[in-house]
């Protein structure tokens, strides 16, 4: 009889099922949310002061220029209560038809529903129409300097687009129809989806990119082969597996920033950029840099240049026999590569052949999107948070640059997984991006301080082990590659930095695409295209409009460029035959270190 019940009301036993676990996920819920350490205030915003001086300005603006307020705002409610009208007129008429839309076009209401549906349509609309006259009256604020304009149109397109209505299960088609489909099972899905990821990460809300399970580094990422063959507390040295039978005389050293993980460079063996290279003939090293605990909190720069930068080139020496080696660094490991090589200068040190830098800032001047975050407020919460702790933990890093891109890091994968009820895609970019790396705290601050708030390098000189350097002393050939759409580090402030360098011999590309995507461009794929100008005189905007433009990846010119600068070829090299030690094989040790703050 039981059972007949059971086929009779599927409906209502699955709803019972639901409600069971709603309770338990419920207390799961309260228990990952008493976990949660408090924010400090200073990281949770911008100060206060950044929205009174906007207040400010805005009131100067009501009473010095009342007419342009009048006109804003007339604008405005002209709009929005034309478009309310027409709606419930024809409503009140049957016409189930939404009134004409000119909102512009929006990714986030892709689903036909908005356009087609009154009830969506109208909230899209009206939330348009609100968006825009938010960021209009923002825009057209006098009295802000152009670096306080910028951090009050950013932080105030946070808020309009956390308020979208795609954010809101009640307001979100999708999210709804998803709902009824699964008879609920998509919302305790969802719940489930929020209380993992709370109780995986200490009581934050952070969102899972990525299917943690669908990747392991070492196993179907960081595949190359290759054997540790130097440790110290900095770094691992990884030397790469030759694919060939003849390999160039001068190797290659990679310097991957230590903000994320080297094998961004190496993630599968189709958009691989370290096995490319293996295959085009070289030996290869690559930094494999440690995540640091609170034990590393004087850990600064200078520790980073001798005991990671100078000791890494001395061992590639000592390795394969050569006096010299050429050096590629990434973001931040690019910007410190130019502080060894002034060093260097100075010290009359020329072990390194040429230098290439990828998506690097040197010159300080322009930050880019990520400036919003580098004024006072922001900087001294990370110096008191990482005086307190010791380091400057992912969670901050990885949430600032996230806030860059909210809409496509933060939202668009919270209504997946939460409103939708849906697995994280099983993405090895996405993967990689939340592996992310904590910071020694002292190194944090001086970069944080010296480099992009004073901009030392490019001007009075950055204090390295006990001296100072400036661009000028970068002499070493050199090959710069900035990325048009980087939100992180701007092409044109790469590219000025690159301007300021003492070197007689510089060449500079211009990949399509943004910090990642851009470098990680493989030329098997025919997707992202690059700009070249040999004239390096020009302003940035200028060189551009005048670039050539090419079709495909720049892996090729580039190789072409190191290779002039590499020597003859010679039997390929392989870990462990010039006598020293194998540690491990590559991804090493460093690179899966749990560390927990």
């Amino acid at each position: 009889m039981a059972q007949d019940e059971g086929r009779e009301n599927p409906d209502l036993d699955k709803l019972n099922e639901n409600i069971g676990k709603i309770e338990e996920l419920s207390a799961r819920l309260v228990a990952a949310m008493a976990r949660k350490k408090p924010t400090p205030t200073a990281l949770q915003g911008p100060s206060q002061d950044l929205f009174m001086k906007a207040a400010s300005a805005y009131m100067a603006e009501m009473m010095n220029n009342p007419a342009k307020i009048v006109e804003h705002q007339v604008g405005y409610w002209g709009k929005t209560l034309k478009h309310y009208v027409d709606a419930q007129h024809r409503l009140s008429h049957g016409d189930f038809r939404p009134p004409t839309d000119t909102t512009p076009s929006d990714g986030r209401f892709n689903n036909p529903v908005w356009e087609t549906n009154p009830y969506f349509n109208f909230l899209k609309q009206q939330y348009m129409m609100n968006a825009e006259a938010v960021e209009r009256a923002v825009g057209d604020l006098e009295g802000l300097d152009e670096k306080e304009r910028k951090r009050v149109d950013y932080f105030t397109r946070q808020i309009v687009d956390m308020m979208a209505p795609t954010n809101f299960l009640a307001t979100n088609p999708d999210a709804l129809q998803q709902a009824i489909d699964t008879d609920g099972e998509s919302l305790v899905r969802g719940l489930e989806n929020l209380v993992r990821d709370m109780e995986d990460h200490n009581g934050e809300v952070i969102v899972r990119l990525a299917d943690k399970d669908a990747f392991e580094v070492g196993k179907n990422l960081g595949t190359t082969k290759g054997s540790v063959v130097f440790r110290n507390r900095m770094l691992e040295l990884i030397q790469y597996a030759p694919t060939t039978e003849k390999v160039h005389k001068t190797p290659l050293i990679i310097f991957p920033p230590w903000i994320n993980k080297f094998y961004i460079l190496d993630l599968k063996e189709k958009n691989s950029f370290i096995k490319w290279v293996v295959d085009q003939g070289y030996t290869l090293f690559v930094v494999s840099w440690v995540n640091p605990d609170q034990s590393y909190a004087d850990v600064g720069m200078d520790d980073y240049v001798e005991d990671g930068y100078l000791t890494a080139i001395e061992e590639v020496k000592a390795i394969t026999g050569e006096p010299k080696v050429n050096a590629v660094g990434y973001c931040i490991a690019g910007t410190t590569l130019s502080i060894t090589l002034g060093l260097m200068k100075q010290r009359k040190n020329t072990s390194v052949k040429s230098a290439t830098f990828f998506t690097t800032l040197t010159d300080f001047s322009d930050q880019g999107e990520v400036g919003v975050f580098l004024d006072d407020d922001f900087v001294d919460g990370i110096a008191a948070e990482a005086e307190r702790v010791g380091v400057m933990q992912s969670l901050y890093m990885s949430r600032t640059f996230s806030y860059l891109r909210s809409n496509d890091l933060i939202y668009k994968p919270a209504i997946r997984s939460y409103m939708m009820g849906e697995a994280p895609p099983a993405f090895d970019l996405l993967f990689w991006n939340e592996d992310s790396t904590n910071l020694p705290g002292k190194m944090a601050i001086e970069y944080l301080r010296g480099l992009c708030q004073r901009n030392e390098l490019s001007s009075k000189g950055f204090p390295i082990c006990g001296t100072k350097v400036t661009l000028d002393q970068v002499s070493v050939p050199l090959c710069a590659i900035g990325c048009e759409t980087d939100h992180i580090a701007a092409w044109d402030a790469s590219y000025t930095g690159v301007q300021k360098m003492g070197s007689k011999d510089k060449t500079f590309i211009l990949s399509e695409s943004g910090h990642i995507a851009g470098i990680v461009n493989p030329p098997s794929k025919k997707k992202y295209g690059h700009y070249t100008n040999p004239d390096l005189t020009l302003p940035a905007q200028e060189w551009k409009e005048t670039a050539d433009f090419n079709e495909g990846s720049w892996w090729p010119r580039w190789e072409a460029w190191l290779k002039k600068r590499s020597g003859a070829m010679i039997p390929a090299r392989h870990p462990g035959d010039s006598g020293h030690e194998t540690l491990a094989d590559a991804p090493g040790t460093y690179v899966k270190a749990v560390v927990s703050i």
